[in-house]
C-alpha cells in the first residue's frame, strides 16, 4: 500500500502537469488565431500599400505621356498653321502670275515681269529642304521597363527568423571626419576593430542644440551621415547606437558639435523686408537667407531674447511692416546656390550656380543647397529672362519632392506659382487664394519662412502677394524653385 500511495502521488503530479499543459496549448490556439489575424491584416496592408505606391507612379507616368501627346500635337499644329498660311500665300502668288501672263499689252507686261520673277523664285526658295518635312514623329520614344519589377514582386516573400546573435557593441564615433559647415552637421562612425558580431544598422541622435533631449535624425546601414537644417551657432551633441534582430547596443560617447556663425552680420538701420543696402548684396547671390531677424539690444544673446517681451514681432504682413518706422535690428545674412546634385537633369546652371534655367518646355524643380528646420528665413530670386507667359513657382520643399512637375503638384512642396497677370498658393495639388499681380522680366519675388510661427508668406516687388500663404509648416525645408526654358531666375 506504502509503495502503491508514493507511485499514486507520483503519478498525480504527472497528472496536474499534464492538465496545466493542456490549458496553456489551449491558450497557444487563442494566440496562434489572434496572431494570425494580426499577421494577415499586416500582411494585407503591405501588399496594399505596394498597390497604392503602383497606382501613385501609374498616374505619374500617365501623366507624362499625356505631356508628351500635347506636346507633340502642339508642334504638330503650329506647323499645320504656318505652313497653311505660307501655302495661302503662295496661292495666291500663283494665281495672280495667271492673271499676268494673259496681259496683252506687251510693254505693260514687261513692266512687272522682272520683279514678278523675283517674286515667285523668292517664294519657290522659302519652300526649301525641311519645309515640306514633319518637325515631330508619331511615335512615342517612350518604353516601360517593368521587368525588374515584376521579377521582384515574383520573389516577394516571407524572411525566416533567423537564430539570434549577441547584442553588437556600441559603435565608435571617428573625430577626424566628424565636422560642420554652414548649418549642416557631418558624423562618421564605425564598429570597434575586433567586434565580429553581426550588425543590421545604426540609429543616429542629436539634441536640439540648447540642451534638450535627443532624438532620431538617422537610422539605417550607412556609417556616415550629414545632417542638414540645424541653427546656426548653436552647439549639438551627437550619439549613436548599432541594432540587430537580437537588439540594441549600448550609446557611443557623446560628441560636440559647434555649427558656424552666420557668414555676414552688420548692425544698420535697415526696414524690412529688402532693406536698400541688401540690394547690392543681392546682385552678388540672389539667393539669400536672413536669419533670426529681432532688435540688437547689447548685453542680451540671442537665446535671453527669444523670451524677451520686447522681441520683433514679425507674424504681421509684409505690407505692414514695410510701412512702419525703421527698427534698429541686426541682420545677419547667410549665402547659398542652387544644388546640381539634387535638381532635375533639365535644369541648367551657370554664375557659379546662383543662375538657373531649363532645357525643357515642361516644368524642372530645383533646391537651394541649405536647409532649414528652426528660425526666421527670408530669400529674394530675380527675374533674369521671362518670355511667352509661363509660370514658375517658388516656395520651399522636402529634399525628396518630384522634379518633374510643377512645385507644388505634390505633398513635399508648398509653391507660389505666377504668369504675369495673377498667383495662386499649391500645395499637394490643391490650388488656392488667386491674387492679381504677376511678374515680367526683371520682377522680384520674396520668400519669407518663418519657422517659429510655423508660416510661409509671398511678395512681388517687395509688396505682399496674397495672405500668409500657408501655416503649420514644421521639419526640413529648402528653398525650392520650378521652371522651364522661358524663364531664368
Amino acid at each position: 500500500q506504502s509503495q502503491l500511495s508514493q507511485a499514486l502521488n507520483g503519478l498525480s503530479d504527472r497528472a496536474k502537469e499534464a492538465k496545466e499543459f493542456l490549458v496553456q496549448l489551449r491558450n497557444m490556439v487563442q494566440q496562434i488565431q489572434e496572431n494570425s489575424v494580426e499577421f494577415e491584416a499586416c500582411l494585407v496592408a503591405q501588399c496594399d500599400a505596394l498597390i497604392d505606391a503602383l497606382n501613385r507612379r501609374k498616374a505619374q507616368l500617365l501623366s507624362r505621356v499625356n505631356k508628351e501627346h500635347e506636346h507633340k500635337l502642339k508642334v504638330v499644329r503650329d506647323q499645320i498653321s504656318h505652313c497653311t498660311v505660307k501655302l495661302r500665300q503662295t496661292t495666291g502668288l500663283m494665281e495672280y502670275c495667271l492673271e499676268v501672263i494673259k496681259e496683252n499689252d506687251p510693254s505693260g507686261f514687261l513692266q512687272i515681269s522682272d520683279a514678278l520673277i523675283r517674286r515667285v523664285h523668292l517664294t519657290e526658295d522659302q519652300w526649301g529642304k525641311g519645309t515640306l518635312t514633319p518637325r515631330m514623329t508619331t511615335d512615342f520614344d517612350l518604353n516601360l521597363d517593368n521587368a525588374p519589377l515584376l521579377q521582384s514582386i515574383h520573389q516577394l516573400d516571407f524572411v525566416q527568423m533567423k537564430v539570434s546573435s549577441p547584442v553588437p557593441a556600441p559603435p565608435i564615433l571617428q573625430l577626424e571626419e566628424c565636422c560642420t559647415h554652414n548649418n549642416s552637421a557631418t558624423l562618421s562612425w564605425k564598429q570597434p576593430p575586433l567586434s565580429t558580431v553581426q550588425v543590421e544598422g545604426y540609429i543616429l541622435e542629436l539634441d536640439d542644440g540648447n540642451g534638450g533631449q535627443f532624438r532620431e535624425v538617422y537610422v539605417g546601414k550607412e556609417t556616415m551621415c550629414t545632417v542638414d537644417g540645424l541653427h546656426f551657432n548653436s552647439t549639438y551633441s551627437a550619439r549613436v547606437k548599432a541594432f540587430n534582430k537580437t537588439g540594441v547596443s549600448p550609446y557611443s560617447k557623446t560628441l560636440v558639435l559647434q555649427t558656424s556663425e552666420d557668414t555676414q552680420s552688420e548692425e544698420q538701420t535697415l526696414p524690412f523686408p529688402v532693406p536698400l543696402e541688401r540690394s547690392q548684396l543681392r546682385r552678388m547671390s540672389p539667393f539669400s537667407s536672413t536669419l533670426n531677424l529681432q532688435p540688437s539690444f547689447p548685453g542680451r544673446s540671442y537665446f535671453e531674447l527669444r523670451s524677451s517681451a520686447h522681441q520683433l514681432s514679425l507674424h504681421s504682413s509684409l505690407q505692414s511692416l514695410n510701412s512702419a518706422v525703421d527698427i534698429k535690428k541686426m541682420v545677419a545674412v547667410a549665402w547659398f546656390s542652387f544644388d546640381p546634385a539634387s535638381a532635375h537633369a533639365d535644369i541648367i546652371f551657370s554664375n557659379d550656380n546662383l543662375t538657373v534655367t531649363c532645357n525643357s518646355y515642361d516644368d524642372r524643380v530645383v533646391l537651394g543647397k541649405t536647409g532649414f528646420s528652426k528660425g526666421l528665413h527670408y530669400w529674394e530670386l530675380s527675374i533674369d529672362r521671362y518670355d511667352n507667359h509661363p509660370d514658375p513657382a517658388f516656395g520651399v520643399a522636402r529634399v525628396d519632392v518630384l522634379k518633374d512637375a510643377m512645385l507644388g503638384k505634390d505633398d513635399k512642396a508648398w509653391a507660389m506659382y505666377v504668369d504675369n497677370n495673377r498667383s495662386w498658393f499649391m500645395h499637394n495639388n490643391s490650388h488656392t487664394n488667386r491674387t492679381e499681380g504677376g511678374i515680367t522680366k526683371g520682377a522680384t519675388v520674396g520668400v519669407l519662412l518663418d519657422l517659429t510661427r510655423r508660416t510661409l508668406t509671398f511678395s512681388i516687388n517687395e509688396d505682399q502677394q496674397g495672405p500668409v500663404a500657408f501655416e503649420n509648416l514644421e521639419g526640413l525645408f529648402f528653398p525650392a524653385v520650378s521652371l522651364n526654358r522661358n524663364v531664368q531666375v
